[in-house]
């Protein structure tokens, strides 16, 4: 496995941050500057910054389990406008929990030589969670920035938290 690092930066859309937003994730504007931090950090070292988007059709079947949100095309399912990517910054859009389920995450992190992912954006026990375990069962390291990660309520962020460490050996930074 290659030993090159990946930035990514998981569905910090419109339609999960700020106020009235679908699926308002209290306190999403809090990671901004930490994620922020982590882009600087990424650029100085030369390594992909990668935006996994949440991105749905109108129809949609986790529109049963979450109100419909993301919507292909729609001003919700952009990145906000704080962390909006820049030249060489790849976009991969995803229809499901884990960054890696139909995506062709995986290839392209292999053909870049990645062999580590550092994991920011919403929310710790979902969208960040499957990410990491499909990482893990990938054969990539993967690092948690702790304060640039957040989950609708405090108990699951750190349950997931404490999950990622212990189970996937995740380094929670």
């Amino acid at each position: 496995m290659a030993d090159k690092k990946a930035l990514l930066i998981i569905d910090m859309l419109n339609d999960f941050v700020g106020k009235g937003a679908p699926i308002e994730v209290p306190g999403a504007e809090s990671i901004i500057g930490p994620i922020k931090q982590e882009i600087e950090k990424a650029r100085v070292s030369g390594y992909p910054i990668i935006y996994l988007c949440d991105c749905h059709q109108e129809n949609d079947p986790e529109f049963d389990l979450f109100p419909p949100h993301a919507i292909r095309g729609t001003e919700g399912s952009m990145i906000i406008s704080e962390l909006k990517p820049q030249g060489t910054d790849i976009l991969v859009r995803k229809n499901t929990f884990s960054g890696f389920y139909n995506t062709g995450l995986e290839q392209m992190m292999t053909k870049l030589g990645v062999g580590e992912v550092i994991i920011t954006g919403l929310v710790t026990n979902i969208c960040v969670f499957f990410t990491a375990v499909d990482a893990v069962i990938r054969g990539f390291k993967v690092g948690v920035i702790k304060n640039a990660v957040i989950a609708l309520d405090q108990n699951d962020h750190l349950y997931a938290l404490g999950q990622m460490e212990k189970v996937l050996k995740a380094n929670i930074i």
